[in-house]
């Protein structure tokens, strides 16, 4: 299965992308002996309506054209499930057991998800309570998706 990002937002030079990139590239190793690859992380302009619910929109039109068809959309909200790192793992392996082709996780702008794609997706989830700047829900989602892949493989890297 290909596991992607789609996201609002460009990801500047700096400590934070050079921490996406560490946990990407990991996953992207690891990945292919379990059965997952990693796509791509897709960015993409924020909106500069003058509305929250007009930016919102503009960016979920921007989101559904990066989809790749039929892909299980993962929808990163503060309204989602909370889940540890095990459930998320197992997510990603029984999907990828089924025979899903794409999964793609996606990150809103700094309005968030317009609600019709929030409800589109085929899970949301939270990465807790808190807010979290762009960068930092970037590095969580990549180390999140280098854990998976160690959980499915039974490398000892998880330890809970």
């Amino acid at each position: 299965m290909r596991i992607g990002i789609v996201a609002v937002g460009r990801l500047k030079a700096g400590p934070e992308k050079d921490l996406v990139s560490r946990y990407l590239d990991r996953f992207a190793k690891a990945g292919p002996a379990c059965g997952l690859d990693f796509s791509r992380v897709t960015e993409l302009v924020e909106s500069r309506a003058s509305n929250a619910a007009t930016r919102k929109r503009e960016e979920a039109v921007q989101i559904e054209k990066a989809l790749p068809d039929n892909a299980l959309v993962v929808a990163l909200d503060e309204r989602g499930k909370s889940w540890n790192s095990e459930e998320f793992a197992a997510y990603v392996g029984d999907h990828k057991d089924r025979g899903r082709r794409d999964m793609v996780l996606i990150i809103g702008g700094a309005d968030g998800l317009d609600p019709d794609l929030r409800d589109r997706a085929d899970l949301t989830l939270n990465l807790g309570k808190m807010t979290w700047p762009h960068q930092v829900v970037r590095i969580l989602l990549a180390e999140q998706l280098y854990r998976a892949v160690t959980i499915l493989s039974g490398h000892p890297y998880h330890r809970s």
